[in-house]
């Protein structure tokens, strides 16, 4: 199991490079989740708004 992991000698390059793009891919779910919810939020308080507000 530990040659797996050493992966012939490049498991120190290989798994690091694996974490950080999970890191950036987890980082991006977490921006489109909160840019999608403000969004939302957003468009819901402008169908609250009277028509006549809108200019």
């Amino acid at each position: 199991m530990s040659a797996f992991f050493a992966m012939g000698g490049y498991g120190a390059y290989v798994w690091p490079s694996y974490a950080i793009s999970v890191a950036v891919l987890a980082a991006i779910v977490a921006v489109s989740v909160r840019q999608h919810a403000r969004a939302t939020a957003l468009v819901r308080r402008l169908e609250r708004e009277e028509p006549g507000d809108a200019s």
